[in-house]
């Protein structure tokens, strides 16, 4: 997931950087979400971790 947010994240400095603004502020967005969701996913399997089967 992180991994995808990092695509995006520079998907959207490249399109900054030849001027598509469009593109530019849709991939940023795209990678927020996925760096948010991927946190808060890591959170969650760490706090809830590997139990020993009963």
């Amino acid at each position: 997931m992180l991994g995808w947010a990092l695509t995006f994240l520079i998907i959207g400095i490249v399109a900054a950087l030849f001027g598509l603004s469009g593109i530019a502020g849709a991939a940023t967005n795209i990678a927020w979400i996925l760096f948010v969701v991927g946190l808060i996913l890591a959170l969650f399997f760490f706090i809830s971790g590997r139990r020993p089967p009963p």
